[in-house]
């Protein structure tokens, strides 16, 4: 299949005609827990999960965006049960990081809970993650010189003792990433809003500059409002993606037709 193009097509439909490990990263949200209709599709998620192990590369990454609905007061689960499933086809549960919406406003104190704020952002790896450039934005607050010190506990409890130090003004951030979402935040695109969710772009371009390098190919199977190919191209990746929708394949291209002086 041709690569830089984005299809309109089931995803398992398109994955099964592409070549086994051509893919370096997948950077995805599909559709969970009927949060959203979607123009009433639904996904075949365990074939889908077997698919991507089969086109993503050794030391690939997959980034799976994903939440749960809460139905009479329990929470279904289906994220955790998505993320054993990957663990069980052979991917590694590489880190269980937070995406945290901080512009929140749907609640109301019938609901009898805090307010939901954030997603779960699965990366799973097939096998050591070859690519890994970190993003070094959290600022160090105390500069130190190496000096021994203690490093956590061994099994049995006792202190470890370690050589450490901090140097530099930045550090690696943690694994929790807020993003501002809505309008003028999650993208500047008009048009994209025009799908009923999407993530944000800045979250898009911090795990393909994390778990990819310029030239990569980058996979969206849910493209939806296509952020993954807008950022993939914006930060000199391939991509390639598929949309059952056709009402979104058009909003996808005509995102991207505004960017066509850098497309």
């Amino acid at each position: 299949m041709e690569i830089d193009k984005i299809y309109n097509m089931d995803c398992l439909e398109g994955m099964r005609q592409m070549q086994a490990e051509s893919v370096d990263l997948v950077v995805t949200s599909p559709p969970y827990d009927n949060l959203r209709t979607y123009n009433g599709y639904c996904f075949d998620f365990e074939n889908i999960a077997k698919e991507l192990f089969r086109v993503v590369k050794d030391g690939g990454v997959v980034v799976w965006v994903v939440g749960d609905a809460t139905i009479d007061g329990d929470e279904t689960g289906t994220s955790f049960r998505q993320a054993l499933y990957f663990k069980e086809i052979g991917f590694k549960l590489h880190d269980t990081m937070i995406y945290a919406k901080t512009s929140v406003t749907n609640y109301s104190p019938s609901m009898k809970r805090y307010k939901q704020s954030f997603e779960y952002m699965f990366v799973f790896s097939k096998g050591t993650p070859a690519t890994f450039n970190p993003i070094m934005d959290k600022p160090v607050l105390k500069q130190c010189k190496k000096h021994d010190g203690a490093s956590g506990r061994d099994k049995d409890g006792n202190l470890k003792k370690n050589d450490y130090y901090e140097v530099g003004e930045y550090q690696v951030r943690f694994n929790v990433w807020p993003y501002n979402v809505g309008y003028n935040c999650t993208t500047h695109d008009d048009i994209a809003f025009q799908h009923p969710a999407m993530f944000p772009e800045q979250l898009a371009g911090d795990h393909i500059k994390s778990w990819s390098n310029e030239g990569d190919l980058v996979l969206d199977p849910f493209m939806g409002s296509g952020t993954t190919a807008k950022v993939a191209h914006l930060l000199s990746r391939h991509y390639i993606g598929f949309e059952i929708s056709e009402e979104y394949c058009k909003i996808i291209n005509a995102r991207l037709n505004q960017h066509r002086s850098l497309f």
